[in-house]
């Protein structure tokens, strides 16, 4: 049973003439014809009876309009809404983004996505590093920001720019006029930083490990925002991704170029290795790879 045959097939049960039928649907005598004949060959039975000046429905082709109709409706929705996503009319994408990035550099490439398909949804997961890749190895989003991976296994990493961390200071550190500080300088006061196990406060004591230096931690808190406020009232100084510097600076906070050792790691977009994007996914990472390398405005 096709579509065309039931487009014939309910052609002439409305009309109840094969020369209306024909002319409602552009199709000749005999084309119309043979697709009623194969609607009734599969369906086993007689649906028209047929005579000279007349056309009417047998039981069978009376059930079989109402389901007819319902059945066209239902095909040609889904037409309409599969084209409707394919042009980006509609449609709908998730994404992971470690906090650095959903707080900062995203919401610019997400006002320009909506600009561009405003009527395509995004859902936002905002969570740390590791989730963001484990989201998209078990496809639960098409699309992750984050720090490069150690290991790439069921994933594909897009790199977008390189970050460098910062010296998150109060405004009235002394430290808050030099050109760039070391760490040495950074860590005579108290410090603040992400809970573990925070990509963020990896790196850190990563970094400060191969320097036979630990992370003297007084105060940990799970989320950006609270260590930049706790920072600005002046509990102590941080040090996070230079992609953070606007919205610490927006805390209160003020933020400083630091160094010895300076901890530089690749941003980049997140995939399913071989995975095939949908038409919305596809668009928004075009988005993602031209905005979010942008410097802040």
């Amino acid at each position: 049973m096709t579509v065309k045959q039931l487009r014939a097939f309910l052609a002439v049960a409305q009309t109840l003439s094969f020369t209306q039928a024909c002319e409602r649907l552009h199709l000749s005598q005999p084309a119309l014809s043979l697709a009623i004949k194969g609607l009734e060959e599969t369906l086993g039975g007689a649906l028209l009876i047929r005579s000279t000046r007349s056309v009417r429905l047998t039981p069978e082709g009376e059930v079989l309009v109402p389901l007819a109709k319902r059945l066209l409706a239902d095909w040609d929705n889904t037409e309409e809404l599969l084209r409707q996503r394919f042009t980006l009319q509609l449609g709908r994408v998730a994404l992971a983004a470690m906090p650095s990035i959903a707080c900062n550099r995203l919401p610019r490439a997400l006002r320009r996505f909506r600009e561009r398909f405003p009527r395509v949804n995004v859902t936002v997961h905002d969570v740390i590093n590791e989730q963001v890749i484990e989201m998209v190895r078990r496809q639960q989003v098409e699309l992750g920001i984050a720090f490069e991976p150690e290991t790439r296994e069921g994933i594909d990493f897009l790199p977008l720019f390189d970050d460098t961390f910062v010296a998150v200071l109060p405004p009235e550190s002394p430290l808050v006029d030099a050109e760039s500080i070391d760490w040495k300088a950074l860590l005579r006061y108290d410090f603040i930083t992400l809970q573990r196990p925070s990509m963020v406060r990896i790196l850190l004591e990563q970094a400060l490990a191969r320097q036979q230096t630990e992370l003297p931690v007084a105060f940990e808190s799970h989320q950006l925002a609270t260590v930049g406020r706790m920072v600005a009232s002046g509990l102590g100084v941080s040090a996070v991704p230079s992609l953070c510097r606007e919205q610490m600076h927006e805390l209160g906070a003020r933020c400083v170029p630091l160094y010895d050792p300076q901890i530089r790691r690749t941003v980049g977009v997140i995939l399913g290795a071989g995975q095939e994007l949908s038409t919305a996914a596809r668009a928004l990472r075009e988005v993602l790879q031209t905005t979010l390398c942008e410097p802040p405005a």
